[in-house]
């Protein structure tokens, strides 16, 4: 009886141990890859942002300079997003933010997008959607094979008086925007919520560029 008391003892303070030397090593590992993922993951984020605002077009540390918004609707938003503003020479160039399509042929599509201080769209990506392949996942440009004139290049340098004047939209609903036969839905989706996001930057444009760095956006 006592000697098996022992050996449950000796067991239990041996798995205690175990388990303190291994959540030590991992806190540790943690802790030292800690700056090497958030350096990648800033990288990753900076060659997404490249892809929709020239490099040039900004001296300020993008990443540095972002406000958090809600959840908001007018975005298609159902998360607090961060919201990033580019400068050249200390005067605002750019509001780089999130918004979604709710209503995609598969669901939703997550878009990000750039829009100049005097309400144009400099560029537009999917950066999430589950589209038919081959069909309607033309919308991101990594899946379109018209590779020297893709489909979401249209909206490039548009303007926000196209939202305001209901034309941003594909032709199909009396708009602006080609899409491709057999796949509309998926072409209206990112119409109208990309639309409708250059239209929010553009009315709120002074209020983002004027809130302190780290700030929160409130309606």
């Amino acid at each position: 009886m006592k000697e098996s008391l022992r050996i449950s003892v000796s067991s239990a303070v041996v798995l205690v141990l175990f388990t303190l030397v291994f959540t030590g090593l991992m806190a540790a590992t943690y802790q030292a890859t800690k700056p090497i993922l958030a350096a990648s993951a800033a990288a990753e984020k900076l060659k997404l942002i490249n892809e929709i605002l020239p490099p040039g077009s900004y001296d300020n540390d993008l990443l540095a300079d972002g406000i958090q918004l809600p959840p908001l609707k007018e975005l298609g938003a159902t998360d607090t997003t961060l919201l990033y503003r580019a400068r050249k020479n200390g005067q605002p160039f750019a509001l780089v933010l999130e918004a979604a399509a709710p209503d995609g042929y598969a669901g939703r599509v997550g878009l990000v997008l750039a829009v100049t201080a005097d309400g144009r769209m400099t560029a537009v990506r999917v950066t999430s959607h589950k589209e038919t392949p081959g069909l309607g996942d033309y919308i991101d440009p990594k899946k379109d094979k018209n590779k020297t004139s893709p489909w979401i290049a249209q909206f490039n340098g548009r303007g926000y008086d196209l939202a305001l004047g209901g034309r941003w939209k594909v032709k199909k609903d009396g708009g602006e925007f080609a899409y491709r036969t057999g796949a509309t839905i998926s072409a209206r989706a990112v119409a109208n919520a990309s639309g409708k996001a250059v239209a929010w930057a553009a009315e709120h444009r002074e209020k983002l560029f004027a809130l302190p760095i780290d700030g929160k956006w409130e309606n």
